[in-house]
């Protein structure tokens, strides 16, 4: 089971990302731009994913994926880190918000990551 330090690992393994503490938490930033956070007691994670996939997601897997009511307007997702497989799909989930959030020359200069659904 993936947790807080797994997410700190990978997160900050993504190019040009670094770690800023707002809202009395941790978030994730790619060129500035936020992508991640871990929220609460840092048994989950907020993403950012597209308002359609997100409440597919969350109708598909209410165990592993919410809104948080303060978020309903905006496309983010919660995971709970228990309820991910392994440490693979963590890292899927963080290079996929990283890549909405991240601008044009990172995603070109690292092509190995994949451009954004729509990119």
């Amino acid at each position: 089971m993936p947790d807080a330090e797994d997410v700190r690992r990978i997160a900050l393994s993504l190019p040009d990302t670094a770690e800023k503490i707002a809202w009395s938490m941790p978030t994730f930033r790619v060129a500035g731009k936020m992508f991640a956070t871990l929220p609460e007691d840092e048994t989950s994670i907020a993403v950012r994913c597209p308002k359609d996939e997100r409440d597919e997601l969350v109708l598909a897997e209410p165990g592993k994926f919410w809104i948080a009511a303060h978020e309903a307007g905006f496309a983010w997702v919660r995971a709970r880190l228990a309820a991910l497989e392994d440490e693979g799909e963590l890292r899927d989930i963080l290079a996929d918000s990283w890549r909405q959030a991240a601008p044009s020359r990172l995603l070109e200069a690292y092509p190995e990551l994949g451009l954004p659904a729509g990119g």
